[in-house]
This record gives C-alpha cells, sequence and structure tokens, in this order.
C-alpha cells in the first residue's frame, strides 16, 4: 500500500521560512517523479513544484521561483519543499504527489498517489 505522509506544515509570519517534508513507502521511491501542489480555500488545487527522478532537474511555479526550492533522498524515500520568504497568498494545504513518469509535470491528473496535506498558514 502506498502512502505518501506529509510534516512540517505550521503558522509563519510573513517574510519566515518553512520546510516541508513528506515520506514515502509502500513504492520504489527512485522510480517516482516527486511533486508538491497545494489548494487555498476556494481555489483549485495548483502546481508548486516538482522534481525528476534523480533530483537532477527541478520544475517550479512562477508563483514560487526564487522562493521555494525541492529537493529529495532517495535513500530515505524523502521528498523536501524548503519555503523561504513566505507571502500570506502562499497560504494553502500542501500536497505531496508521486507519478511514474512526466518529470515537472504540472498536471495533478499524471499524478498516480497523493499525501493528506498539511496546513501552512502565513500571516501579515
Amino acid at each position: 500500500q502506498v502512502q505518501l505522509v506529509e510534516s512540517g506544515g505550521g503558522l509563519v509570519q510573513a517574510g519566515g521560512s518553512l520546510r516541508l517534508s513528506c515520506l514515502a513507502s509502500g513504492l520504489t521511491f527512485s522510480n517516482y517523479v516527486m511533486g508538491w501542489f497545494r489548494q487555498a480555500p476556494g481555489k483549485e488545487r495548483e502546481f508548486v513544484a516538482a522534481i525528476t527522478r534523480s533530483g537532477g532537474m527541478t520544475y517550479f511555479a512562477d508563483s514560487v521561483k526564487g522562493r521555494f526550492t525541492i529537493s529529495r533522498d532517495n535513500a530515505k524515500n524523502m521528498v523536501y519543499l524548503q519555503m523561504n520568504s513566505l507571502k500570506p497568498e502562499d497560504t494553502a494545504v500542501y500536497y505531496c504527489a508521486a507519478a511514474t513518469q512526466y518529470p515537472g509535470s504540472r498536471d495533478s491528473r499524471l499524478y498516480d498517489y497523493w499525501g493528506q496535506g498539511t496546513q501552512v498558514t502565513v500571516s501579515s
């Protein structure tokens, strides 16, 4: 049974930082492209970042480019999202997702597995 479990969310002031983690189990982690998405209240789920199987390539939404980084540790089955210079508009539930193909895809429909999400709230 595949499980993706996010952690690291919380409440932070604007300009602050958070590091989200996602632990994967039940799959051969290094075979999967990993992504982060987010969903704010009343809005559709949107792409945030993705990383290829080896970690050699990363992709970001324009809204987070230069502020967020994505990384992975295949030995630990972990993917991370480092979020710096946070803004109130970054407030959302953040989801970790895994895909067998389509590296860098921004389309949530192409991801096979999803975590339950972790809440990030940025106060102004």
